[in-house]
């Protein structure tokens, strides 16, 4: 009997490995969507089941940005009128988006429960994805906390201005100090060339080894692209409407390089997405 279990288990934890990336930055602006979808499209078209979803629950744009029709959003889901499978809408190259809401306040001003109960929604979904990709909110709201926590990996994405440091920083620190993050990978985005990107990463280093335990590593420098611009008016994304462009090449780089980054096969001390697998996990490893 305890066999049968344990190896039912291990069949969902199997099916269920699924890697799940924050992208964050602190502030608005830095380009945090468009790294999102592009990534998650690069990575589909290298044969992954990737989902997009929109925490940015009161002022949506994934959905916008690629002239998507949304008739559900997660505040449906909240509400319990549907699943999370119903409100999934189908982007390019087979992304799913889990649409937000726009313009609505009471959106934003979730309870830690409710943020939770939307967390915990992922280990009902009955579709089958590899990687989940989470846009979150510009800011340091409780709902960018909840959403970057109950990631795998964070990547904060920051551009060559005062401000976007300076609110990365707060990031890190709040989810360094308060809820025990200590590894970020970093995205320099909008600059001139790649050493522009390191010297923007060497300024963020240096002001959190100084003052936090944290661990932070460049993942890609990402150069300012006029296509970017041209893209966003077309409603595409980048990597499909100028694929040889420099933002794009840098883009499909780091989908490359973040389908190697590790799925870690225990839960982190955090409320985690696919809440089951992590479960799975302990138990099997229980009866080991």
């Amino acid at each position: 009997m305890i066999e049968d279990q344990a190896s039912s288990l291990r069949r969902m934890n199997q099916s269920r490995l699924i890697k799940v990336i924050a992208v964050t930055g602190g502030k608005g602006g830095v380009g945090k969507t468009n790294i999102t979808l592009n990534t998650a499209i690069s990575m589909a078209k290298m044969g992954k089941r990737v989902m997009v979803l929109d925490a940015d629950l009161g002022l949506a744009n994934v959905d916008v940005m690629l002239g998507l029709r949304v008739e559900k959003n997660l505040s449906h889901v909240l509400s319990g009128e549907c699943t999370l499978d119903d409100v999934l809408v189908q982007g390019p190259h087979g992304v799913l988006i889990a649409p937000a809401t726009s313009g609505t306040q009471a959106m934003t001003e979730l309870s830690s429960t409710e943020h939770a109960g939307l967390i915990r929604a992922f280990s009902e979904l009955r579709t089958n994805i590899d990687v989940l990709i989470v846009d979150t909110a510009a800011g340091i709201s409780d709902m960018v906390l909840s959403f970057s926590k109950a990631s795998q990996d964070i990547v904060m994405v920051v551009c060559d201005e005062p401000t976007s440091l300076t609110d990365a920083y707060a990031l890190i620190k709040l989810l360094n100090r308060e809820h025990g993050v200590f590894k970020f990978k970093i995205v320099a985005n909008m600059v001139r060339n790649s050493r522009e990107g390191q010297e923007l990463f060497a300024k963020l280093s240096k002001v959190t080894n100084r003052f936090l335990d944290v661990a932070l590593e460049l993942v890609a420098t990402v150069p300012y692209d006029e296509n970017i611009r041209k893209s966003v008016r077309k409603q595409k994304a980048i990597v499909d409407a100028f694929p040889s462009s420099p933002a794009s090449v840098a883009i499909k780089g780091l989908a490359d390089k973040a389908l190697h980054w590790p799925i870690p096969n225990q839960p982190g001390g955090h409320l985690e997405f696919f809440l089951e697998q992590l479960i799975a996990d302990k138990v099997v490893g229980g009866q080991g």
